[in-house]
């Protein structure tokens, strides 16, 4: 079971023993041979779950830009405080999009320390996601968490996957989390339109949470390596500007502070003390943000 002291004691009934597993056996389907995007962002994470090729390829990142690991550590909170924070909103249902591997501060166990009876739909088509589902299923017994295998590039797919049918109300505010997977998509996919896609399907009063690698705070040999290994991986690695990042969020309205670094998101209540932040924050070359539709 997990808990959370901070809040005082347990809080749902979810077994992650799996993730201390030492005799966890991937898919006969899964090709080990090639790096994959989300079991290397487990093993910048220090996870477990990665095989060789995902950390080789790891480590030639972390090489090229130290800051890599930093960045995974501060991506993972910003989700936690995130969720929490549009949770607090009153929003009850979450649609977390390349959740990838899951671990412990996943969507669900945030979403529903705040709100029990809070719905997460977690979608992703990485088969270890499939094959940790039981995991994942875990719920506080007042609301819902599942698993749909899908494919953010098919955004047409997931919202008429018959699984999000009794899972999710597009009739009420809902929201939509993109972090960092956008930073997987290339231009020419269609990446702004499969986000309006989704963020059209969505009532008012919904919310966006969206982080994204950028090459606006890494030096420029650091992103052209970084990009040169992601071309032997699973998906290719596409940072994009503040410029590129913000037409994301559409019109829909930011909360404070807005589109920023991804460590100044909120750190304290949204004030930013510099001292409060992690050591080397000012490397972490990434964006993000959470806005609302009106």
């Amino acid at each position: 079971m997990y808990e959370d002291s901070a809040a005082g004691g347990r809080t749902a009934d979810v077994d992650w023993a799996w993730a201390r597993a030492d005799d966890w056996q991937p898919p006969g389907e899964l090709d080990t041979g090639v790096p994959h995007t989300a079991r290397m962002y487990d093993y910048y994470l220090g996870g477990k779950d990665n095989f060789e090729a995902d950390r080789r390829a790891a480590r030639a990142a972390i090489a090229a830009y130290p800051a890599l690991p930093l960045v995974a550590r501060t991506n993972r909170q910003f989700l936690g405080r995130a969720v929490e924070y549009v949770a607090s909103r009153g929003v009850r249902q979450f649609l977390d999009i390349g959740t990838g591997i899951p671990a412990v501060g996943s969507t669900n166990e945030v979403a529903q320390r705040v709100a029990p009876d809070a719905r997460v739909v977690y979608v992703d088509n990485d088969p270890i996601v499939a094959s940790h589902a039981r995991a994942l299923l875990g719920s506080h017994p007042a609301g819902h968490t599942s698993v749909i295998e899908a494919d953010l590039r098919d955004p047409a797919a997931i919202l008429s996957h018959p699984a999000l049918a009794g899972a999710v109300d597009f009739g009420e505010p809902v929201a939509l989390m993109l972090v960092a997977v956008l930073h997987f998509i290339r231009d020419e996919d269609g990446a702004r339109r499969i986000v309006r896609t989704l963020r059209d399907a969505l009532a008012p009063g919904s919310a966006l949470i969206l982080s994204h690698g950028s090459p606006d705070f890494a030096s420029r040999e650091s992103t052209a390596e970084g990009t040169r290994i992601y071309r032997g991986a699973s998906a290719p690695l596409v940072l994009r500007s503040r410029a590129g990042v913000e037409p994301f969020f559409g019109d829909w309205e930011f909360v404070g502070p807005g589109l920023v670094q991804l460590p100044l998101w909120r750190p304290t209540a949204g004030h930013v003390r510099t001292a409060e932040l992690p050591e080397g924050w000012q490397d972490v070359s990434a964006y993000a943000g959470v806005a609302f539709k009106s």
